[in-house]
């Protein structure tokens, strides 16, 4: 196959292949390969030349982007899971395979439809692959990504680890959130502390939340935390640290469409922190909408079900 292979270079930890070992692996395959860093900004042009196949050699953030941008056109997406959490792959069931077994897999793979989240609020309309979130979550988002120890770790899981940790040191301290909310027009009021509109099994760091979802069924799985329920997430938080895949006992709706108002608390939209810290976030644009776009991405994986719990 042609192959356009969108590499970031700076994904996961000190031990990934580089540039030259992911063309040779695919050259070995049979495959023609035409390399883009995906850290450039000109990396979407890549995307217009003639390819039978965009793989995708980085973690979630990468993979979200070039799944965003591939949203109407018919071109499908292989991943290669080289990032810290890589849920996207996780779903997929990737995590299961060495990189060379991977793609000996897509000779008789299958292409996964997935939808997309749709995104409108205060910062106009975003896609998203994995959740938007208001609460725990969004609020370690921002300080992690400030955070020097987290910067300096060079080891996957130790990352994760340590994610996990900030999380559980601020679970019982973050304030809640008084949300009002329509579900498919049925209104909903709670004191929340986490609110997750899921789009993939897992958000952030592994945080496995969205168990039973469905990827192409127009819906979105909506994980809430009441203030008085923080309790639920701390075994499940230093489970999940261990690298056990627990499910927490939380309410979970699936719903095709969330509205509600924004009051000028965190939000995260898959890996970006909004409103960003050094802008003026104050906007005449309250309301937010969630909601799907059918069959948005194909995704090519080797031969399997989407593991389920």
């Amino acid at each position: 196959m042609r192959i356009s292979l969108i590499h970031n270079p700076g994904a996961g930890d000190d031990d990934q292949p580089d540039a030259e070992a992911l063309s040779r692996l695919l050259r070995r395959h049979g495959h023609a390969v035409r390399y883009q860093p995906g850290d450039e900004d000109t990396w979407p042009a890549v995307l217009d030349e003639p390819a039978d196949l965009i793989v995708v050699a980085g973690g979630d953030g990468t993979v979200g982007r070039v799944a965003k941008k591939l949203i109407g056109r018919d071109l499908t997406l292989a991943p290669l899971p080289l990032g810290t959490a890589n849920n996207i792959s996780k779903t997929l069931g990737l995590l299961d395979y060495t990189l060379d077994e991977i793609v000996a897999g897509w000779e008789n793979g299958e292409r996964i439809r997935f939808d997309a989240g749709v995104a409108n609020g205060p910062w106009g309309s975003r896609y998203f692959m994995e959740a938007v979130g208001i609460g725990l979550f969004a609020r370690t988002l921002s300080v992690a990504d400030r955070n020097k120890t987290l910067k300096k770790l060079g080891d996957a899981e130790a990352k994760l680890a340590y994610a996990l940790d900030m999380l559980r040191d601020r679970l019982h301290a973050c304030p809640h959130h008084r949300l009002q909310m329509m579900l498919d027009g049925t209104p909903r009021t709670g004191n929340y502390v986490l609110f997750e509109a899921m789009n993939m099994e897992f958000v952030g760091p592994n945080l496995y939340l969205a168990p039973d979802m469905d990827p192409d069924d127009g819906m979105l799985d909506l994980v809430l935390v009441t203030a008085e329920e923080r309790d639920a997430l701390e075994e499940p938080l230093e489970n999940w640290r261990d690298g056990e895949p627990h499910v927490p006992d939380l309410t979970r709706i699936r719903a095709a469409t969330i509205e509600l108002e924004w009051t000028g608390f965190d939000v995260h939209i898959d890996d970006e922190a909004w409103p960003p810290k050094d802008t003026d976030a104050d906007s005449a644009l309250t309301r937010i909408e969630l909601k799907v776009e059918r069959d948005a991405v194909a995704f090519l994986a080797p031969q399997r079900q989407l593991k389920r719990a």
